[in-house]
């Protein structure tokens, strides 16, 4: 079986890696893969099933676009032709889509192709963008409007930030475009999208809960000499982890959380910018971005607890990274970050940090049954790929 998948990153943060390990899971079972992607770099180790869209150009063009018009996901034509042009060629079996944001795919032109193509069509949606006039997200600003047509949008400066708003315009289309393709099945890493999905105008598509794993032939307990590299030994560690910090990611939180510890504790928080380590408490240690699997697997082995205060999200790959790597995760009722941590951890009232700190301190026992291997749920996608 030859599987196309289309995703803004390859290999990196969230999505690439979800991307990458069903690839590693297919690849090994005798199917061909290739990962069509559209922003920044991907791990050498990818580079022979990649197929970069347009280039970094053509991604500066569109996001001016998008800045100016609230045009997310209608520029890029020319690397989306030659892209359609490249899917003809390979000729795949399934085409499996994830995040078509980022400034790099024209949604139109992409959809118009799909329509015709007489394709197995699978949608793995990450967030609320598809179905919204704009934003990924809408429960921080409790927007329902998507549900009957978006305008006057609360979020235009929220990613895809925008100075205008065209999100009624932005609404129609996508749901011109995304209901005309019948043969359309959408599977999402969460029951808190699935009923989402479900009061949006994708509510007659067949939809499929398969929640991602990761490859935990790389995250796995290790032993680290994470404490005493930073000088950390009796102290108990307190990890986040984020591709970008800010407040829907809980970076404030994380200050408020440092005012409150006992000396027992250290937080570390990596993903931060060069600012933004310079502006954190003496007893949180910033560490910026690391695209290493192998490296972040060991700062999850050596932290006491992960702690996730995500004021937005569907289902975080970091928890069930931290979860591998045999670390309880504490995490807001956000979205269903709460779908993993259950199983081995704690949920706690969104922004209560007194009521997260405290269950920082339980020791909690580990769900086994609970299987968060990309192989688990990479088999659950080929049950659905030869349907």
């Amino acid at each position: 079986m030859k599987i196309l998948m289309v995703n803004a990153v390859c290999g990196i943060k969230s999505t690439g890696r979800i991307c990458t390990d069903i690839a590693h899971e297919l690849i090994k079972q005798g199917h061909e893969v290739k990962i069509a992607y559209g922003r920044e770099q991907i791990p050498e180790q990818f580079a022979n099933i990649a197929y970069k869209i347009g280039n970094d150009y053509d991604a500066i063009i569109h996001g001016v676009k998008a800045r100016l018009l609230d045009a997310a996901g209608y520029g890029s034509l020319r690397g989306t032709r030659r892209f359609i042009q490249f899917i003809k060629s390979y000729d795949p079996d399934v085409i499996h889509l994830h995040n078509l944001h980022g400034y790099y795919i024209n949604i139109r032109e992409l959809f118009g192709y799909l329509n015709d193509s007489g394709k197995r069509i699978i949608w793995t949606m990450h967030d609320c963008w598809a179905f919204t006039g704009h934003c990924a997200y809408f429960e921080e600003a409790n927007c329902r409007k998507w549900e009957e047509g978006c305008f006057s949008c609360p979020q235009k400066k929220k990613y895809p930030s925008s100075i205008t708003d065209f999100s009624k315009r932005n609404y129609r289309l996508k749901k011109e475009l995304f209901e005309q393709l019948k043969a359309l099945e959408i599977v999402v890493p969460s029951k808190w999208l699935e009923e989402y999905i479900k009061r949006s105008f994708f509510q007659d598509k067949k939809v499929t809960v398969i929640y991602n794993g990761i490859n935990t032939d790389v995250f796995y307990k290790r032993d680290t000499d994470i404490h005493e590299s930073y000088g950390l030994s009796g102290k108990k560690i307190i990890l986040g982890v984020a591709a970008i910090w800010n407040d829907r990611k809980g970076l404030n939180d994380f200050i408020q959380l440092s005012h409150i510890l006992d000396e027992d504790f250290v937080i570390m928080l990596i993903g931060l910018s060069k600012e933004q380590m310079n502006a954190l408490p003496g007893n949180i240690i910033g560490i910026k971005r690391t695209n290493s699997s192998e490296e972040l697997s060991e700062y999850y082995s050596a932290a006491f607890c992960y702690f996730n205060p995500t004021y937005e999200d569907n289902y975080p790959t970091t928890n069930i990274e931290a979860i591998a790597c045999d670390t309880p995760v504490i995490t807001y009722d956000t979205g269903g970050s709460g779908e993993s941590a259950i199983h081995y951890g704690c949920v706690v009232e969104k922004g209560n940090i007194r009521a997260a700190y405290e269950a920082m301190k339980v020791r909690y026992k580990r769900d086994e049954a609970f299987d968060v291997s990309a192989h688990h749920f990479v088999e659950q996608y080929i049950k659905l790929y030869e349907v």
